[in-house]
């Protein structure tokens, strides 16, 4: 948790002040002077008498007790520093710019871990190192610009990296966006994104608080911790738009199960912001742009009327908003007939708006009237209004303006002459608004935060399984993929509904076991974990003389220990899987089964505990859903019973979380019933995140 002394400190020691401005140490300084801290502030430099008008100190020994320390000097001198003020000063706040641990080295590791013991020790919050510092009404404890004036109806802006922050800060000040307050995490060597998450929870006053927040995160070392807050906040009517680097599949561990291959980092991430109601972003412009959105009144349906002065990004917002499931409805009727007698001949109503280069302020006040007050089928206007450069626009802008703080449906500027009428559009932010100057990335961030569901509060029941018959399987088992006979209890334990089936170690024990089913029969290879790519596969047999041949040939395959017999059985081929994917916890995974699997990759992922209401979502959102509900007189699956054992899966990871990975491939749905056909469980106990 972040402490006091580190957000509202009353007292601060810059160590490595600096006369010279274009240096970290003389930078936070001129910035916390220039910005009106209204404590005391100490410079420390060994070289030095005198800082900027302050008085400096030559040792952090000389200063009085001080609750903040903002750290700008080589990393060596660090940890001597940090006990002379935890131990002797009563610091407990720490900012430290310092490069040269965590991120470089070994060596710089085991001297970041030290300082954050001696910190821990005092009870002290460390932001950093190798970061830019902090942003808050309180102070601007940072050395780079730009610094944004801050306002309370702004963004709660947290970095992992602190050239991100610059550049995200330099972007977003142009359209207009505005900072409640700014946090750089650096190597997060004692708390990172989460904390602040949980601080910004904690101290949530409604009315009060931001209720936007950006994240660009590098890490996440408590991912629970996160959704919790996240959750938390969203819940108290807060938004949140996160970037999340460095999580592409490129990056993830080899497996050896299709779950495996398909669970990586990246779609835990994607499911961990699913399940926390947070708008994922993949670039900078469009995190800003989110954050736009999100400042301005709620976009509650999905039909927008464009109104525009210029033909063609009205044609490329079109088509924007409507391959992103948006409507753009036509709009006809008495009163639009009014409102177009109102325009200048050659105008058109008809959505898009077109009122022409020539169209006036009274002409884009009086379409806004229409939309707002008519024209009911429309939930909110999208403005484009740039300028050739010819006359000053102030008077469209004046209109703009006092129309979006006085309509009840939100409405979205577009102002890209980012040259030409730069003046009126500076002029047009300064009175508190945002522009947002492509219309595409605006169209797609529409799109993005109104698909973009909030957490579900849905209670998840405890399902009826034995756990007792569970952990008695898991118990006795060893590392590795278990036997069949073991994945059939656990499955049989928690209620999975699966095919008839038989394990044979000779041609007679199948010949046996066929008799009992009848046929048709498959008969598949146990011990490799691939059967398909060993040939381990034979389906449709419907004579003694195949299965005696089935058995020879199986047995011929390199690594097969015995051979799985079953009665042949039709269905859509469906998959369920589960993975533990490192310090994100399990993951339950569901899509088409079979080969489908590989050629199509389209799969959806929740974090267990899964949900009944998550659940439905992931099939419902699956490319292939319409082969689910049954497509050209072919028989659909039952969603009912699908959804249901994926919260089966879930119980099961919850009660035996040894399960490293699951494999249910495929099963086999109809309108009636599913059960699993093929199943793999590999156990990994004491797993390191």
């Amino acid at each position: 948790m972040l402490n006091k002394e580190l957000i509202n400190p009353k007292s601060i020691v810059v160590v490595g002040a600096s006369n010279n401005v274009h240096t970290p140490g003389g930078s936070v300084l001129k910035n916390l002077i220039t910005h009106n801290f209204k404590g005391e502030l100490f410079a420390v430099n060994p070289k030095e008498t005198e800082v900027q008008g302050l008085k400096c100190h030559q040792n952090v020994s000389k200063i009085p007790s001080v609750d903040l320390a903002i750290i700008a000097i080589a990393a060596k001198f660090t940890l001597e520093t940090v006990k002379i003020l935890a131990q002797k000063k009563n610091t407990k706040g720490f900012i430290i710019f310092s490069a040269g641990f965590g991120e470089k080295d070994d060596e710089g590791k085991i001297l970041e871990q030290q300082i954050v013991q001696e910190i821990k020790a005092v009870g002290g919050t460390l932001l950093g190192p190798n970061n830019i510092g902090l942003i808050n009404p309180n102070y601007a404890g940072v050395f780079t610009s730009p610094i944004p004036k801050l306002n309370p109806n702004g963004v709660d802006f947290i970095s992992g990296s602190g050239a991100t922050a610059v550049f995200i800060l330099e972007a977003a000040m142009a359209t207009g966006l505005p900072f409640s307050s700014v946090y750089s995490m650096g190597n997060s060597a004692q708390i990172g994104v989460e904390d602040v998450l949980e601080h910004l929870d904690a101290t949530f006053e409604k009315g009060k608080s931001s209720r936007v927040k950006l994240l660009y995160i590098e890490s996440i070392g408590n991912p629970q911790k996160f959704i919790k807050h996240a959750t938390s906040l969203i819940k108290k009517g807060c938004r949140i738009a996160a970037i999340k680097a460095g999580s592409s599949s490129a990056g993830s561990r080899a497996a050896s199960s299709h779950t495996g291959a398909l669970a990586n980092s990246d779609v835990a991430v994607d499911a961990m912001f699913k399940k926390s109601g947070i708008v994922r972003c993949y670039g900078r412009n469009e995190l800003i742009t989110v954050a736009g959105i999100f400042l301005h009144k709620e976009l509650k349906g999905k039909n927008i009327a464009i109104i525009t002065h210029a033909g063609g990004p009205a044609v490329m917002l079109t088509d924007t908003l409507s391959k992103n499931g948006l409507n753009i409805p036509e709009i006809d009727g008495k009163e639009s007939e009014i409102l177009l007698e109102k325009l200048f001949l050659g105008s058109s109503v008809s959505n898009p708006i077109d009122f022409l280069a020539t169209g006036t302020a009274e002409h884009l006040g009086t379409i806004i009237d229409y939309c707002e007050n008519k024209f009911s089928n429309i939930d909110a206007m999208v403005v484009i209004f740039g300028s050739p450069g010819l006359f000053e626009v102030y008077d469209v802008y004046d209109v703009l303006d006092k129309k979006m703080r006085t309509c009840s449906k939100p409405i979205f500027p577009i102002l890209p002459s980012v040259v030409n009428a730069k003046k009126e559009i500076d002029y047009f932010i300064s009175k508190g608004n945002i522009n947002f100057p492509d219309e595409v990335l605006l169209g797609n961030a529409l799109a993005k935060t109104l698909r973009t569901t909030l957490p579900i509060v849905e209670k998840i029941p405890q399902k009826n399984i034995d756990i007792k018959t569970i952990r008695s399987v898991i118990d006795g088992a060893t590392d590795g993929y278990l036997e069949p006979q073991q994945v059939k209890t656990l499955l049989v334990a928690a209620t999975i509904p699966i095919v008839e089936q038989a394990e044979c170690r000779s041609a007679k024990s199948c010949l046996s076991e066929t008799e009992k089913m009848g046929f048709p029969v498959v008969m598949k290879v146990i011990g490799p974990t691939h059967k398909s790519d060993v040939g381990g596969i034979i389906l449709n047999i419907n004579s003694r003389e195949q299965v005696t041949e089935s058995y020879d040939k199986i047995m011929q395959i390199e690594g097969a220990k015995a051979v799985l017999i079953q009665p042949m059985k039709k269905g859509v081929e469906l998959f369920i899987g589960a993975k533990k994917e490192g310090n994100f916890g399990h993951l339950v995974l569901c899509g088409l089964g079979g080969i489908y699997i590989e050629v199509l990759n389209d799969i959806n992922a929740a974090l267990v505990p899964v949900s009944k209401i998550e659940a439905f979502e992931m099939i419902q959102n699956l490319k292939s859903y319409k082969i689910i509900q049954g497509i050209r007189n072919q028989e659909g699956v039952n969603e009912k019973i699908f959804a249901e054992i994926i919260e089966k899966i879930s119980a099961l990871i919850l009660a035996a979380p040894e399960i490293a990975e699951l494999d249910l491939n495929p099963l086999l749905g109809n309108s009636k019933e599913i059960f699993a056909v093929d199943a793999r469980i590999r156990i990994e106990k004491n797993m390191k995140n």
